[in-house]
């Protein structure tokens, strides 16, 4: 009887994995990014993602944007010129989903990235973890 809870119980872990890799868990991705875009990024960047010329970069068409991924959340994990770190605000999945949006719309077409991408790169650069507390939300 036992063996066979934890037979049952691999094949959920199995099938949960599965399901979060899968093109509608990429796409749920997507849609939470863009509710994400939309609150922590639209003001600047514009809806559209054409930003404001000579204040916020246009993001749709960009070849930073469609680059490796690792640069794009860099930016997002550290900021960059103007533009505030997000480390504090957004977990690494927050991060994944908002740049999987970004890197997929105004006709940008690059690969997604996932919270575990995010994570190691957060890591490698010496980034804090995200606190999922009222008090960590830096903007």
């Amino acid at each position: 009887m036992k063996h066979t809870l934890i037979k049952a119980a691999a094949l959920l872990v199995a099938a949960l994995a599965a399901a979060a890799t899968s093109p509608v868990r990429a796409q749920e991705a997507a849609g939470d990014g863009k509710a994400l875009f939309l609150k922590n990024c639209a003001a600047c960047h514009q809806a559209s993602g054409k930003g404001i010329p000579g204040a916020f970069p246009a993001l749709a068409g960009s070849k930073f944007v469609q680059g490796q991924g690792g640069d794009v959340a860099s930016v997002l994990l550290k900021g960059r010129g103007g533009m505030p770190d997000f480390s504090g605000s957004l977990s690494d999945r927050d991060i994944a989903s908002v740049l999987t949006f970004v890197r997929s719309s105004w006709g940008n077409k690059a690969a997604a990235l996932s919270e575990s991408e995010v994570g190691t790169l957060r890591t490698a650069l010496g980034v804090e973890s995200f606190g999922d507390t009222a008090m960590s939300n830096k903007h």
